[in-house]
């Protein structure tokens, strides 16, 4: 099957070059993990497939915000790695199965059991610095949040603080709430409670952010 087309990761990427942000890739591996592949026992995600198709492992706005694409290429298996450790440490504390594939600081992952009619999986952030984990749901789907980041570090070079000094005080996900209201599909299952069950420790300020993703405060 041929990788789809991914007009998000296009975008980042562009917009990483662009604006002198800082773009870092390394060729795929031969044979990637493919669409319909299990890991740690659970669908790889189709949109994930396609990613690992083209590239092995890429770090984005390594002048700002970076975050980085977990390496998985012909000599590197961070990402079987790693989710090899998240599956026996924080799976049952999620309380769902989770594919994690990226970060820096905190950690971006599909899940699987959100899957819709063509395999795409959400994807939530995740920030385990705290005792519980924190899940903040943040894209429909993986190329959904490429496009959704790219917008955001657009945004972020505009704040005439960043123009003045080069420093932000914007943060992902947390000052992207227009940004990511416009993933109707995201909206959808927030709306519905479909992340309810990874959601069940956040507290009140994070309740506050999904309310305006929502719609449903300003």
């Amino acid at each position: 099957m041929e990788p789809m087309t991914l007009p998000g990761l296009e975008r980042l990427m562009e917009v990483c070059q662009r604006l002198n942000l800082g773009l870092e890739t390394s060729p795929p591996a031969r044979e990637p993990l493919k669409d319909g592949s299990l890991l740690e026992g659970v669908p790889f995600d189709p949109v994930l497939a396609s990613v690992y198709a083209r590239l092995g492992r890429a770090a984005f706005a390594t002048n700002v915000k970076c975050w980085v694409l977990t390496h998985s290429d012909d000599q590197v298996h961070r990402l079987e790695d790693d989710n090899k450790w998240w599956r026996g440490n924080w799976w049952e504390e999620l309380g769902e199965p989770v594919i994690v594939f990226g970060g820096y600081v905190h950690t971006y992952a599909t899940v699987p059991g959100l899957a819709d009619e063509w395999g795409r999986q959400p994807v939530v952030y995740v920030d385990t610095y705290e005792y519980e984990p924190k899940v903040m749901p943040i894209a429909s789907n993986v190329d959904r949040f490429f496009d959704s980041y790219s917008r955001y570090l657009e945004a972020l070079v505009a704040e005439p603080r960043y123009q003045e000094n080069g420093k932000t005080d914007l943060l992902f996900p947390w000052h992207a709430t227009e940004i990511l209201a416009r993933d109707e599909r995201l909206v959808e299952l927030m709306r519905t409670g479909r992340f309810d069950s990874l959601m069940k420790h956040v507290d009140d300020e994070t309740r506050r952010w999904a309310a305006r993703v929502m719609g449903t405060q300003q």
